[in-house]
């Protein structure tokens, strides 16, 4: 029986050791940058596996789904990625690169084409569980789940970005298994949390910060409020610029969507109270002198100089230790005044415009779940409608 007949992309070989390999080489078409011609060579040590490889990348050329190797590493798709990323405001851009800091400072140096899903999931467990070191040397704390998932959704579209240019051949992250979120009941304050908390306020330097938080203003839209926001005259405070935390800076962005960008009336009692921090404010540029900053904004220093959005977290955790109420973070805040308006039976489309939400059936969404206490209200008035007139021994009570 005689030998088949290699085929003519294939050639036996001998190495200088005497040993035997097969040599593989196609024409995969021409390269779409310099447009020559491409051949791909590979070498096996087995005939059957030549022919394999011969199959395998023949049907992929015909099928234009051919990607070569190419000594690209994750790191430098990442860039080019964020580098592609037009148009787009800095805080995302930076969200974007806190997502995916993990993946690039544990493989980062990987030729792109060698990452694996493994890989992939290994970092997130390791960020589920903690202990992580970043770049600078910090320790990370175990992440939630909607960071989890935002990396692992990130990740996927730099991999999505690599397959369009050709670089890999596919997305290993598009099979990670996203994280359960544990389902967590929004906090906020009781109306006697929030009387306590708006006493502390009062004897606080930042104590109008909170009123605004309170009265519900994203942190920030309270740094990013001038007094030439406030209009005394006509009592009314418009949102216009986002004060926020980009890469570690303080950024400005416009409000986040149209909605956000919103004038609210004041009542009398905001009102005195920004009166108050305003001349408490000019009293301190005229104490300081030209060394006083902007002084323009109604979150700022002692000095007139605005706030860092983290400094605002860090100023309202304190104020709440000192008013002795249960911790909840300043955007928790927020969601009070909105549990409130939605709990008093103000109609949504009017809370998700004092909130500044794109539509209500966001508002809804968020508010879907009321408070323990009022809860227990609702069942005293359900108890009032539905509890039978009759008693259980049978006995008739009146009722009017």
């Amino acid at each position: 029986m005689t030998r088949q007949q290699l085929p003519p992309q294939i050639k036996k070989i001998m190495l200088a050791d005497k040993s035997i390999r097969y040599q593989v080489i196609v024409d995969v078409g021409n390269d779409p940058d310099t447009g020559k011609r491409r051949q791909v060579r590979r070498r096996f040590e087995k005939e059957e596996d030549a022919k394999s490889a011969l199959t395998e990348i023949s049907g992929k050329v015909a099928r234009d789904e051919f990607v070569p190797r190419k000594s690209f590493s994750f790191e430098e798709l990442c860039a080019d990625w964020l580098a592609s990323l037009h148009g787009l405001r800095a805080t995302t851009i930076a969200g974007y690169e806190y997502d995916l800091a993990p993946l690039r400072e544990t493989h980062g140096s990987l030729p792109v084409q060698r990452l694996t899903r493994r890989q992939v999931d290994d970092v997130i467990t390791a960020l589920s569980a903690g202990g992580t070191i970043t770049a600078k040397g910090h320790v990370r704390k175990p992440w939630a789940a909607r960071s989890l998932n935002r990396t692992i959704d990130t990740t996927a579209m730099v991999l999505e970005y690599g397959v369009e240019r050709r670089v890999i051949g596919s997305n290993v992250a598009e099979k990670v298994k996203r994280v359960s979120k544990a389902r967590t009941e929004m906090s906020t304050y009781t109306p006697d949390e929030v009387a306590k908390v708006l006493q502390a306020a009062d004897g606080d330097r930042d104590g109008h910060l909170w009123y605004l938080a309170l009265s519900g203003l994203r942190r920030g839209e309270v740094g990013g409020v001038r007094w030439s926001d406030v209009d005394q005259v006509e009592k009314t405070l418009s949102v216009r610029v986002s004060r926020v935390a980009a890469a570690g800076r303080a950024v400005e962005n416009d409000p986040k969507t149209n909605a956000s960008s919103r004038t609210l009336p004041l009542d009398a009692g905001l009102a005195a109270v920004l009166r108050a921090a305003r001349k408490r404010q000019a009293e301190e540029r005229l104490a300081l002198g030209p060394a006083y900053g902007v002084g323009d904004y109604v979150a700022c220093d002692e000095a007139g100089r605005p706030y860092h959005p983290d400094t605002l977290s860090k100023r309202w955790s304190k104020l709440v230790r000192a008013a002795g109420v249960r911790h909840i973070n300043l955007h928790s805040a927020r969601h009070t005044c909105g549990t409130t308006l939605h709990l008093r039976g103000v109609p949504l489309s009017v809370v998700a415009a004092w909130l500044g939400h794109a539509d209500a059936s966001v508002t809804a969404r968020i508010y879907a779940h009321s408070q323990p206490d009022a809860l227990k209200a609702a069942s005293v008035t359900l108890g009032v409608v539905v509890t039978s007139t009759v008693t259980p021994a049978g006995s008739e009570v009146e009722t009017n």
